[in-house]
């Protein structure tokens, strides 16, 4: 059974706007991040610690949240980045088969504050109306609105060099067929990508500061671009490091990576008013002309606009931003979304794919 609560809390937005509840997961007297909204309706352990969350509180759309409690495999990093967690209601049991651990322990165990008891539909529907906005959670009202007020976003922040790795990690190929190799530039990559990546491939994952030439004596197929958080115009040396790579190894770049490629080859980047961040975002793949609903979470979009040699492969349908885009020159393509979905539907997972086929086509070394 959760442990209990009892100690009022609120969560206060930079505007001012309060939302009181009850404290849950780790004490803190205040704790700041910007506040954006997630609307999957399953997989909370895995949007939790999802390393593109790094300094952002998330809320839960979905009402009943820590049902089925947590476990050692359905993490998506070591450890959650996010700054805290925002729910309408903490469920009181826990009861899976594969639990071993409670929502409240697990966000304990991990230093995760949360709140709980909050309107969370008044809070969405100021998001939508008013964009993501900084906020605190706390006990003391007045500290809170403080400390909400003095905070800011994440616009210029490059939050990659914090969750990013130190050494390289090695991951062995576990189809079969043939052997080839991929070079993962860990800008926050979640387990679950990995997971994808060594059915074809044996997967080097290498910090985001590796330099092209480190990246190429590795003799990669393909180097593949990684989810992760803050702004993308604010890791420029990664962007330049992947204008180095560009015609010289197939790329593929999902979320942040994405955003990262689509710099390397001129395009621009901004920011959405309050993000893409759940698993129900319905995409048009204009290859295929097929809708696919896909998970998604990220705060920043692609302008390709007076890019040569660039051209749209996905839409989002309910915005109708870009959500893919491949070079006409290079072998090289993104993907806003999420295709390991880890949550969410499993139906773009014929990208990984395409990135095998790429890499069959124009690997710098076939003739191996």
């Amino acid at each position: 059974m959760a442990t209990q609560r009892s100690t009022p809390g609120v969560l206060v937005l930079a505007d001012s706007t309060t939302f009181e509840g009850e404290l849950i997961g780790a004490a803190a007297d205040v704790t700041v991040g910007e506040v954006v909204f997630n609307t999957a309706m399953s997989g909370y352990q895995e949007v939790i610690s999802d390393p593109s969350y790094a300094g952002q509180i998330i809320t839960f759309t979905s009402t009943h949240i820590g049902n089925y409690g947590t476990n050692s495999h359905d993490d998506e990093s070591v450890r959650p980045r996010c700054r805290g967690i925002v729910v309408r209601e903490l469920a009181r049991r826990s009861s899976n088969w594969r639990s071993t651990e409670d929502l409240d322990a697990y966000l304990r165990r991990h230093g995760i504050t949360g709140i709980t008891g909050v309107d969370t539909r008044r809070l969405t529907r100021h998001l939508r109306d008013s964009g993501a906005l900084p906020g605190a959670i706390g006990v003391d009202v007045a500290d809170a609105t403080s400390a909400a007020a003095a905070a800011s976003g994440t616009d210029g922040l490059d939050l990659v060099a914090g969750v990013t790795r130190s050494d390289v990690e090695h991951h062995l190929q576990v189809g079969g067929g043939v052997p080839r190799r991929v070079v993962a530039i860990d800008c926050g990559v979640k387990s679950t990508i990995t997971r994808h990546l060594v059915v074809d491939a044996a997967v080097d994952v290498v910090p985001a500061d590796t330099s092209a030439t480190d990246i190429l004596a590795l003799a990669p197929d393909g180097v593949f671009l990684s989810n992760g958080p803050g702004d993308p115009a604010a890791v420029a040396d990664v962007v330049a490091t992947v204008r180095e790579l560009l015609g010289r190894v197939p790329i593929f770049g999902i979320c942040l990576g994405h955003q990262i490629l689509g710099q390397a080859l001129g395009a621009s980047t901004y920011k959405l008013s309050f993000g893409h961040h759940g698993g129900n975002h319905p995409v048009r793949d204009l290859i295929t002309g097929k809708v696919e609903i896909t998970s998604q979470n990220h705060n920043y979009c692609v302008d390709l606009g007076g890019v040569s040699g660039v051209e749209p492969t996905h839409v989002n349908l309910n915005d109708g931003t870009l959500e893919g885009f491949r070079s006409t020159e290079v072998p090289a393509f993104g993907i806003q979304y999420h295709p390991e979905a880890g949550p969410g539907p499993h139906e773009s997972r014929y990208l990984f794919a395409r990135f095998t086929q790429l890499m069959s086509d124009h690997s710098p070394n076939r003739a191996r």
